[in-house]
């Protein structure tokens, strides 16, 4: 009766699913949709999981600030705290605060969920850093893609402000400092900077109502932006197509990988099950922002040793690199020891990231569009600016920590200082140049194994009796990545000022390059190869393993 009641029970619900399916499919483009969905293609190589740890850990953040939610009270009135934890009971605190406490030792489950939360905004923002790396390095911004560079911008400088106010949203000693420095940041804006500051106080420093303010930005405005955002990066991803490295059939015509359905699938769901485990028992094991151990904000007070998260530790570096310069304008205090590092640095960084898919478009004078994915060492000018700008920020990184590094290592503040002011001046020159000879080196060695083959080892004697290595041909994978090279040459002379000063910069960009002594024929498989399409969409093919299934 049972095996019956179950079969019953299943046919129901097949029933149930095909006419519910029945009557979206007759209102919306269901089975079209689904079908072209299920069968996309997705590139099968690790560097493009990059994205997908960022996707899984923001899902993490959502889920675990949901139950935050719950506990937290953002109020900044006073009370005295009265919980579990002794060193602190009877000391006035704000309601924040306390619920903080009372969130870590009374909640069930309550400290390893904010731990969780913790963790998980700092993956999400070093997987989305990582991300735009891999996107800068292969070219993956150009044509037809410069939208999602900027929607990539956007949700990283979002993603910041959003760790930034979680991070503040305790009232504890350590988020109090961290405030005191962002408030000496607005009012070093000229002019507007003392009306900047009352504004979002709410009076002088530190005000009652930021708190609050922080909290409705933290957990409503920022998340409904970077689920926006990120639902028109997929979308985008999709209808574009993903990007691919070179290698046989795969060409700036097609979309080489696995479909999303059982294949993808599987995978990425690992993923998310890895991603969310890792991130749970990191934090059941490696404590994070223990607030308690910091105790209450107060205003005359300040922790020491006091280091931000890391992915505002570049701002702080800069903050203790910049020499103490101020300059009074028809009774205005100019503070360039903070205007400079912590406003005029961030805007000059992130207006560069916003405009570079447009200005290396504009040197190349290229309109195509591009599928296929650049290796670094074929461009080794845009490369060596990528990892200058690596080294800057790990040097002002460094910085940041100026104080611990002098206590650990013996060494005075102000030698460290100096050291870290030269570093990071010469530091992103030299590494600039070296990695541009790096590139152009291993462009070198390509060609030599292409003139000469491989290395075997062997030794063979010739026809004249003359002892001497038998070198083996490239193995046509690794011949298909030398030779398939979309390697703009530089712009010729042109009149007026804007085009010498385009020339020039296309000349100094693309002139460096080590040429690839071709046959006529290969040279016209490879230029077929990098021809991208003009008006058809990119089309989705499967691999071979797929295939053979």
């Amino acid at each position: 009766m049972r095996g019956a009641r179950r079969e019953q029970a299943a046919v129901r619900a097949g029933e149930a699913a095909r006419t519910g399916f029945d009557v979206l499919d007759r209102r919306l483009p269901v089975a079209e949709s689904g079908r072209a969905l299920m069968r996309k293609a997705f590139p099968d190589h690790w560097s493009f999981l990059l994205g997908e740890l960022a996707l899984y850990s923001f899902l993490v953040l959502l889920l675990t600030g949901t139950f935050l939610t719950l506990f937290f009270d953002p109020s900044m009135v006073e009370t005295v705290y009265r919980g579990s934890y002794r060193p602190l009971r009877g000391q006035p605190m704000s309601q924040a605060y306390a619920s903080t406490l009372r969130l870590s030792f009374d909640v069930r489950g309550g400290l390893l969920l904010r731990q969780l939360h913790h963790w998980a905004a700092l993956v999400f923002l070093a997987a989305i850093g990582v991300h735009m790396l891999r996107v800068f390095f292969t070219g993956a911004f150009r044509r037809p893609r410069e939208t999602n560079w900027i929607i990539g911008v956007t949700l990283f400088l979002l993603a910041l402000l959003e760790g930034f106010c979680g991070y503040s949203l305790p009232d504890d000693l350590l988020s109090g400092t961290g405030l005191r420095t962002a408030h000496t940041i607005v009012l070093s804006v000229p002019v507007v900077g003392t009306y900047l500051a009352f504004f979002i106080w709410g009076g002088t420093f530190p005000g009652h109502i930021l708190i609050p303010r922080l909290y409705v930005v933290h957990v409503l405005f920022v998340p409904g932006l970077l689920i926006a955002l990120i639902a028109a990066h997929l979308i985008l991803v999709v209808y574009l197509k993903h990007t691919h490295w070179p290698g046989r059939g795969r060409t700036n015509r097609n979309a080489v990988g696995q479909p999303m359905f059982p294949q993808f699938t599987v995978k990425t769901t690992g993923l998310f099950l890895t991603v969310t485990g890792s991130l749970t028992l990191l934090s059941a094991l490696a404590q994070i922002n223990p607030v308690w151990n910091y105790g209450p904000y107060r205003a005359d007070q300040v922790a020491t040793d006091a280091q931000p998260d890391w992915y505002v530790g570049f701002l702080e570096g800069a903050l203790r690199l910049m020499p103490a310069w101020e300059t009074n304008v028809a009774g205005h205090t100019l503070m360039w020891n903070v205007l400079l590092p912590a406003v005029v640095l961030p805007g000059v960084l992130f207006t560069l990231l916003f405009a570079y898919p447009f200005f290396e478009r504009w040197i190349t004078g290229d309109r195509g569009e591009h599928h296929l994915c650049d290796r670094p060492r074929d461009h080794p000018t845009r490369t060596a600016f990528g990892v200058a700008a690596l080294v800057a920020y790990g040097v002002l990184l460094l910085a940041g920590g100026n104080d611990v590094a002098a206590l650990s290592f013996r060494v005075s503040v102000n030698a460290l200082t100096w050291i870290f002011r030269i570093g990071v001046i010469l530091g992103p020159v030299a590494a600039f140049l070296l990695t541009k000879r790096v590139c152009l080196a291993l462009q070198y060695r390509e060609r030599a194994r292409l003139l000469h083959g491989e290395e075997t080892g062997r030794v063979a004697q010739g026809v004249d009796g003359a002892l001497g290595e038998q070198p083996a041909s490239v193995a046509p994978d690794r011949l298909y990545r030398f030779v398939a090279r979309d390697l703009p040459h530089p712009l010729p002379a042109g009149r007026g000022r804007s085009a010498r000063l385009r020339t020039a910069l296309s000349r100094w960009y693309y002139g460096d390059r080590i040429e690839l002594r071709l046959p006529p024929e290969r040279r016209h498989t490879v230029a077929k190869t990098l021809t991208g399409p003009e008006r058809e969409p990119a089309r989705d093919t499967e691999t071979p393993e797929h295939r053979e299934r």
